[in-house]
């Protein structure tokens, strides 16, 4: 990659601060690389650009963030998002939606495949091949004279259009977020609660997910959206869709409601309301508050299903029967479809997942290993939390000790209420805890979506903080509020951003043994620098013996140091571009091949047998 002009960023600030604590305004401050040799690239996913984690969650802050470094380091980006928007209007047609970070966002109209995966799942014929959209794109394509194509996401696309592109003479990097590629649910997620590591050569996928809607249904309620839009404006539109989905679920769940309020009165808040301040009636300290908070049965979550300890060499193992292997057996549409991904991927240029597990699967799926080389995420916001904790006082400090406890060892859970993240996990692992433990213990939960039901069952424990859901600028300040991350996934999690956040962030972390968390966190028991605990994915009492570890001292809580030092392959944002940028030049022949960082090496996870068998 040559380079010639250094320019500043545009979200840099303008001044740095002295060692004395005073700002002073300087001229001279970071800048970043422009290169000589400008590309022209296009971004392709199913998310707006602009609208980052707001809209396709991580995978969209990826793909966002590495087109913004390619736009300042010079190179020509266009974004080009599909699947979400309909108009009454006939005809696939891709129109200017915005200008975001110098970057030209273009947006497709009436696609026949939705995104995201779980509004297609009944569309199978259309994801693997839709002839139409795929000669539109490439239409696109030659009008923006684009050399690299970046494929972040394919859902609301389908699946024939990356060896249209490659027959075009273009070259195609697929970065895979997750598993939607060889798997419709993208989770490998069965009904999206249980692991699924045989689809039965997609009988399985049939009733995976029940309740997803027919292609004809969802499309005409996102053109009838657009309409009311267009017409009436978003504010008012709004005010009618949410009046109509209002009636539709009173309709739906009349008799189950009134039943409930008619016969499930709570009782008091609180039974020892006459005591006021008085506890010397009381010996028992460790009781738990009574707050007689039920649950209704619409309020009810879903039942995770609890992984082996060794699920991820399960699902990388090879078949030892005379029925083939069964990650490849085609008995249906569904099966049809896995193969169809792999092949796609089989064309590209280069696949590029962010953790060697997820490689891994995709080669077991049929995917050529050759295509495949893992590069680690990085993020602006990553160094911001790494550099903030690098530059506290409490760098070096421990934060924790069980000794002399003199304030609650803090666990934050960050992410969302959907099942795959495991909420549920841990709000089942917190009454497991024995009072001893848990009073000497706070529970952060900032988790985004209907948090309600968990909020009621833990409204007992006074131990327990729900903060609702939170964005990235609140993540630097979050750093002073929680001592040990917690990740309590149920799904074969690829690159997790939450996980990297924690690690940047000098924070111990506690995982379940599912995907490539795997792959950055070690455990004391065989290392001398340690970074986290780890049990099987969606078992609570897993999860509170690893709490109860922490917290009587029997696993000593490292410094954001020592953290550090123990995490060796975290990706700094530059070199993240960097590397992504020297793949492109690599495939146009105008620089050497790299396949690996030499600052941060890959590593193979292996199973550790002994202690797969111990635990």
């Amino acid at each position: 990659m040559t380079h010639r002009q250094d320019v500043p960023t545009g979200d840099l600030p303008s001044h740095v601060s002295s060692p004395n604590g005073h700002i002073s305004h300087q001229d001279a401050r970071p800048t970043w690389p422009r290169t000589d040799t400008p590309l022209r690239i296009a971004i392709l996913g199913w998310a707006r650009l602009s609208m980052q984690v707001r809209e396709g969650s991580g995978y969209n802050l990826s793909a966002s963030e590495l087109a913004s470094g390619l736009s300042m380091s010079g190179h020509t980006v266009v974004g080009l998002s599909c699947g979400m928007r309909y108009s009454p209007i006939p005809g696939i047609r891709i129109r200017h939606l915005e200008t975001w970070r110098n970057i030209e966002c273009y947006d497709i109209i009436n696609s026949p495949c939705h995104s995201p995966a779980a509004m297609n799942f009944r569309n199978m014929p259309r994801e693997l091949h839709s002839p139409t959209l795929t000669q539109r794109i490439i239409r696109w394509l030659d009008e923006h004279r684009i050399q690299i194509v970046h494929i972040h996401s394919l859902e609301g696309y389908s699946l024939d259009l990356i060896s249209a592109i490659r027959a075009t003479d273009r070259h195609v990097v697929c970065t895979l977020h997750n598993y939607w590629f060889v798997c419709p649910q993208v989770d490998l997620l069965w009904n999206e609660t249980h692991v699924c590591d045989n689809y039965e050569g997609g009988d399985r996928c049939v009733n995976c997910l029940p309740r997803s809607p027919s292609y004809a249904k969802q499309r005409f309620k996102r053109a009838a959206g657009r309409a009311l839009d267009r017409v009436l404006g978003p504010n008012p539109a709004n005010i009618i869709r949410g009046t109509a989905y209002s009636l539709a679920d009173r309709v739906r769940n009349k008799h189950s409601k009134d039943t409930e309020l008619a016969g499930n009165d709570e009782p008091l808040a609180d039974p020892e309301l006459a005591l006021g301040f008085n506890v010397a009636r009381n010996t028992n300290r460790d009781v738990i508050i009574q707050h007689g908070l039920a649950l209704h049965s619409h309020e009810q979550t879903p039942e995770l299903g609890v992984a082996p300890i060794d699920q991820n060499e399960r699902m990388l193992a090879p078949d030892n029967n005379s029925n083939g292997d069964r990650h490849l057996v085609v008995l249906n549409e569904y099966g049809k479809r896995r193969h169809a991904g792999a092949d796609a991927l089989n064309h590209a240029s280069l696949v590029t997942p962010p953790s060697r597990f997820v490689a891994d699967v995709h080669a077991r799926m049929g995917v050529d290993k050759d295509k495949l080389r893992v590069v680690r995420l990085g993020q602006p916001h990553f160094d911001q939390i790494n550099r903030h904790a690098r530059r506290h006082r409490l760098y070096e400090h421990r934060p924790w000790d069980a000794s002399h406890p003199d304030r609650p060892l803090r666990f934050g859970f960050f992410g969302t209420t959907r099942n795959n993240k495991g909420l549920d996990v841990l709000v089942r692992a917190i009454p497991l805890l024995s009072p001893e433990v848990r009073q000497k213990c706070q529970f952060l939960i900032r988790a985004s979506g209907w948090d309600w039901p968990f909020r009621k069952r833990l409204s007992v424990y006074p131990e327990v903080q729900f903060a609702g859901g939170y964005d990235m600028l609140q993540l630097i300040a979050a750093w002073g509020e929680y001592d040990i991350g917690v990740l309590s996934h149920v799904w074969f999690e690829n690159s997790p951003l939450v996980l990297l956040e924690h690690l940047h962030a000098g924070k111990f972390v506690i995982s379940s043994r599912l995907g490539g968390p795997v792959e950055w966190l070690k455990e004391p028991e065989h290392h001398a620098h340690y970074n986290g605990l780890m049990f099987a994915g969606g078992d609570p009492h897993g999860l509170a013996q690893c709490i109860t570890r922490c917290v009587t001292g029997d696993v000593v809580v490292p410094s954001p140091k020592e953290i550090h030092d123990a995490t060796p392959i975290l990706q700094s944002y530059p070199d993240h571009v960097r590397e992504v940028e020297s793949i492109y030049r690599e495939f146009l022949g105008d620089m050497p091949v790299k396949h690996t960082n030499a600052q941060h090496p890959e590593i193979e996870v292996k199973a550790d047998h002994s202690v797969l068998q111990a635990q």
